[in-house]
């Protein structure tokens, strides 16, 4: 058995998802990180990274790297050098044993232009992505590097924590051109007005966006500096550099200090000089780094009850497996799924894994509970299944009662079919659900899919409470991060965690040899009309009455969208008031699924020809989508032969156009 340290969860969470499921989200095509090689650095470990940048940028790739250090703090702080990586790295060493990351992209002879900003955008995105890098970063200025950082933080002020440098240039004009008291050099200027596409000296006097300009909103966010520099300097002289820019830094309000370093030898016409006091500088980026508490421990949120043991034992012995993921548009969607199912075949390399996918957009456990079996084949030879309807259950308007009767007719069918499957219950996370929870009370709906998976003993994640709690905890924001009861990027990789840190606690015993498979208990159903017998019947009818139709092939006209299933299929329909429709069944519900369009009229229904109700086809979705919409008419009858009687009313919805009925299913209870 192979047993996952927390390191590899983590980038199994991170790598494999970023990285292989969304590399279209953190990047295009043809802009990417790549890892080159590995090494270590003060005792860290040292990743080689080269960056691939659109031809217009460069035309060769971009070298930098990452040192990551061996207890990283939580949230991941980390500071980010320009130029010379190997000077003065006692403040690098201290950080890194303070869990501090520290980061390099070499753009050397770029000299703070434009384009060596692309460059560091590109970068910045890159790390903190991949990497899960803190969204504010500390940058390392050493000389020349004071064109990078200044540049790049004037462009991204709410990215900085804080500014240090060593003798940092604040104006090309000291350094490299000379045009003051400094030596400057010649050929770098030369390559300086090549790089930023200067015609002239004129050209490139005239030019403004240097560290000593457009300070002001940097100021005035109070990023604090600190400048270390020496007072003989004459290849960068403070004078006509750190003294300018931190003068007019602090008359703008912005917090600076300036240490002059006057022991040991000062090399180099005074430039190069021993730092006295680097504690000084690690202490300032520690002290100005937002703390970050310790993570909440994801196993909080879930509960094990009885285990997915048979799972493991399965994908442990067995050569094949089967999963299945069933739900509305959050499992449809590229996420967290994939990252499951990444994590199983790297888990289980023996075992070929068939993986269903049916995840539906706005399905609930309504649908789930009559279309599971057409929807997973071979239902019987499903070895663990994920389920998930919180969201949808309650947004759909579906009563608590209807809640908990399909979700534990899902279940129910599920275990009839196969008593050792193993099933995992999950609630999702959307704004009512935090804002209920943030007012001290759990959601209806989880508390309804959590009396069946209770009753059940099914294993189930609340992680529409740990996101909320997380968020509480300032991990993350809802609006900058996660973003969407359809997560962004980040917000799946929240999921993904959670659900890998839940299958390693579950399955944390191992597998012995004297290990069995069991057979997971059926207790009596909490309620009798649970949609236990759910069920999809075809519209082929015998006899078809005048006013209705069926079409073989049924396609919108009016151009509105559809989901699979629901176009180029039969459909019977009609459009004309009062004509009735028979249709037989037998079964203790019945109902129907619809395209619920923008035309979807009232629909008037009878089971056995009494007691007629009425009920409104038109969702609040309809006049942008025939939406699938499963109505259960009647849910507690007599096991028994019925009729039902459809008849399409005189009345509409003032939003819609039309009268129309359009029945892809009857479904049916037994």
């Amino acid at each position: 058995m192979m047993y996952f340290t927390k390191t590899v969860k983590m980038w199994l969470c991170t790598t494999l998802f970023f990285i292989s499921t969304f590399i279209t989200v953190a990047s295009t095509p043809t802009e990417k990180l790549n890892i080159k090689d590995q090494s270590q650095w003060k005792g860290h470990k040292k990743i080689q990274l080269e960056l691939i940048v659109p031809v217009s940028i460069s035309e060769q790739p971009i070298q930098g790297h990452i040192v990551i250090p061996n207890t990283p703090l939580p949230g991941n702080p980390w500071v980010w050098r320009a130029r010379f990586p190997n000077w003065h790295t006692e403040m690098d060493s201290i950080l890194l044993e303070k869990g501090y990351h520290i980061a390099f992209i070499n753009t050397n002879g770029m000299l703070g232009s434009p384009r060596a900003m692309k460059i560091w955008d590109n970068f910045y995105k890159h790390i903190t992505t991949n990497y899960h890098l803190s969204a504010k970063t500390s940058l390392e200025a050493v000389s020349r590097g004071g064109l990078f950082v200044y540049n790049w933080a004037k462009n991204n002020v709410d990215k900085v924590n804080s500014i240090y440098a060593e003798a940092p240039v604040c104006d090309f004009k000291s350094w490299p051109l000379g045009q003051g008291k400094g030596k400057g050099h010649k050929e770098t200027w030369e390559k300086l007005k090549k790089e930023y596409g200067f015609k002239n000296d004129t050209e490139a006097l005239a030019y403004k966006d240097i560290p000593l300009n457009g300070i002001e909103e940097l100021a005035s966010a109070k990023i604090p500096i600190l400048h270390m520099i020496g007072l003989n300097d004459r290849v960068v002289p403070p004078t006509e550099n750190t003294f300018l820019l931190v003068d007019k830094y602090i008359k703008h309000g912005g917090p600076a200090t300036i240490i002059p370093c006057t022991k040991g030898k000062q090399d180099l016409w005074g430039h190069h000089f021993p730092i006295e006091t680097p504690q000084i500088g690690a202490d300032f980026i520690i002290y100005h780094t937002p703390k970050i508490k310790k993570n909440l421990n994801a196993n909080n949120y879930h509960q094990q009850r009885g285990g997915i043991k048979n799972s493991l034992i399965k994908f442990t012995r067995n050569k094949k497996a089967r999963v299945a993921f069933l739900g509305g548009s959050i499992t449809y969607n590229h996420g967290w799924r994939d990252s499951i199912c990444q994590y199983l075949e790297i888990r289980f390399p023996q075992t070929q894994f068939e993986f269903i996918k049916a995840g539906i957009p706005s399905m609930g456990s309504t649908p789930a509970s009559f279309r599971i079996e057409r929807d997973i084949p071979n239902l019987e030879n499903i070895d663990l299944l994920f389920e998930e309807a919180a969201v949808n259950d309650a947004s759909n308007g579906r009563t608590n009662i209807e809640q908990k009767r399909a979700m534990e007719g899902i279940v129910r069918h599920l275990r009839k079919k196969n008593p050792e499957m193993d099933i995992v219950l999950m609630h999702f996370v959307d704004p009512n659900k935090i804002e209920t929870y943030n007012n001290g009370n759990t959601p209806e709906v989880i508390l309804n899919h959590e009396a069946v998976a209770k009753h059940y003993n099914i294993p189930s994640l609340n992680l529409a409470l740990e996101v909320t709690e997380r968020i509480n905890h300032k991990e993350f924001t809802w609006e900058k991060d996660f973003k969407n009861l359809h997560p962004s990027p980040f917000g799946q990789g929240i999921y993904a965690h959670s659900m890998l840190e839940f299958l390693d606690q579950a399955w944390s015993s191992g597998v012995a040899e004297d290990d069995k498979i069991t057979t997971h208990l059926l207790p009596k159903a909490m309620d009798t009309y649970s949609y236990e017998g759910g069920k999809l019947n075809t519209t082929a009818l015998k006899r078809i009455p005048k006013g209705w139709k069926r079409e073989e092939s049924w396609v919108p006209k009016d151009g509105k969208r559809t989901r699979d299933n629901y176009h180029h299929v039969p459909m019977l329909i009609s459009e004309t008031p009062n004509a009735i429709l028979k249709y037989k069944f037998k079964g203790k519900a019945i109902g129907i699924t619809i395209a619920a369009g923008p035309d979807a009229g009232v629909l008037e229904y009878a089971v056995d020809n009494k007691n007629w109700k009425k009920v409104d086809l038109f969702t609040r979705w309809s006049s942008h989508i025939h939406l699938p919409w499963y109505l259960v008419l009647e849910p507690e009858l007599e096991n028994t032969n019925h009729t039902l009687y459809l008849r399409v009313s005189k009345e509409k919805n003032e939003a819609s156009k039309g009268h129309a009925c359009r029945i892809r299913y009857f479904i049916t209870n037994q």
